[in-house]
């Protein structure tokens, strides 16, 4: 190599090295981020929520002989409408007959000790007064007298139990209703109050209903409807009768009643359900994806782009939450809200709108 030639590439390699190692500044362009935002727009939400239940009775007792024996006969099966007054069973009468002929013969012989001992004590008495008996043996007849005669009340209240016993081998309805169960059959020997039939009182059904808590506050609002599996074209008037006011303690939901107000001829106990509860209206109610509500620790809110891409953190009450939207309240219309990637973002960040599109996508 010629040697000017070497002297210039030596003048100008410190200047090339210089530049290699040169680094760049970072500029005020470059820590601003790209965002994709959509712009909120208001809306009513009166949207109705179903829950699932079962259509009972409002009352269903477990009904049985209120004497003990065996089961001689059962007139009734499951599913028969019966009256007030029905025999629907009847027990083996000849133990509960025999019991009533013992208390006879108790009673018989308890008036006949009270007739010997009042004459004894009218005798004792007209002694006494001749002088002839003393006061003591005076007071032993007056009271044996008086014993004899609480023998007779007792052995008379004993004759009428064992005859209300024979009358109770007849098992009857107390209510009009219909036959929900067979708990026992012909040939049982059941004890005094064993449930032998379950019986559901006639009258308005009910829809059975487990309510979670996000539920209550809708729980009385008038307007809600029941359908059931078999006709769900037809949607029935229905109004909250009962709320359990504690949760049960296995699924954590309050269990409700609500009275079916014109029930059709076709309904039957134990269909299939759904309750549909209208919501309140409200008109400050904003739909956004779901990658658009964080929490930092101080609850939910969402990323609100203002001025020159300034971040404002908008906290916002969760009403609904969907597949991939979720339903807030607390922001107001036409709001610029950061739609994705709003977790990786810090309050100190300036931010541009690169991508907008509508919240109901």
């Amino acid at each position: 190599m010629h040697p000017l030639h070497r002297a210039a590439v030596a003048a100008t390699l410190p200047l090339l090295l210089s530049a290699c190692f040169e680094r760049t500044q970072p500029s005020v362009e470059n820590n601003v981020r790209p965002v994709q935002a959509v712009r909120v727009a208001l809306a009513s939400d009166s949207e109705q929520r179903a829950f699932a239940g079962t259509i009972k009775p409002r009352r269903e007792a477990d009904v049985g002989f209120r004497a003990a024996g065996r089961i001689a006969t059962r007139l009734v099966d499951i599913g028969a409408r019966v009256k007030a007054g029905d025999v629907l069973a009847r027990l083996d009468p000849a133990d509960l007959a025999l019991a009533v002929r013992s208390a006879q013969a108790d009673l018989a012989s308890a008036e006949a000790q009270a007739e010997q001992a009042q004459a004894d004590a009218v005798r004792s008495r007209i002694l006494r007064g001749q002088g002839w008996a003393s006061a003591a043996t005076d007071d032993v007849k007056q009271a044996t007298a008086r014993a004899a005669t609480e023998k007779v009340a007792s052995a008379r209240a004993a004759l009428s139990l064992a005859g209300n016993r024979l009358d109770y081998a007849d098992l009857r309805a107390q209510t009009n209703g219909v036959v929900t169960a067979v708990l026992a059959d012909p040939g049982t020997v059941v004890a005094e109050g064993q449930a032998v039939l379950r019986l559901a009182e006639a009258g308005a059904p009910e829809a059975e209903i487990q309510l979670p808590e996000q539920a209550l506050p809708d729980a009385t609002r008038p307007g809600a409807t029941v359908t059931l599996w078999a006709r769900p074209d037809m949607a029935l008037k229905a109004t909250l009768r009962e709320l359990s006011p504690s949760a049960d303690g296995k699924l954590r939901t309050y269990a409700a009643r609500y009275t079916i107000d014109t029930p059709p001829t076709w309904l039957a106990l134990g269909m299939s359900a759904t309750l549909h509860l209208p919501g309140a209206d409200s008109a400050g109610v904003a739909t956004l994806p779901a990658a658009a509500l964080i929490d930092r620790g101080q609850g939910p809110m969402v990323w609100a782009v203002e001025g020159a891409g300034k971040l404002v953190s908008r906290p916002v009450q969760v009403l609904r939450l969907q597949q991939d939207r979720v339903v807030v309240s607390g922001l107001a219309d036409g709001d610029m809200v950061v739609a994705l990637g709003a977790q990786k973002l810090d309050p100190a960040a300036q931010v541009r709108v690169s991508d907008e599109r509508p919240a109901t996508e």
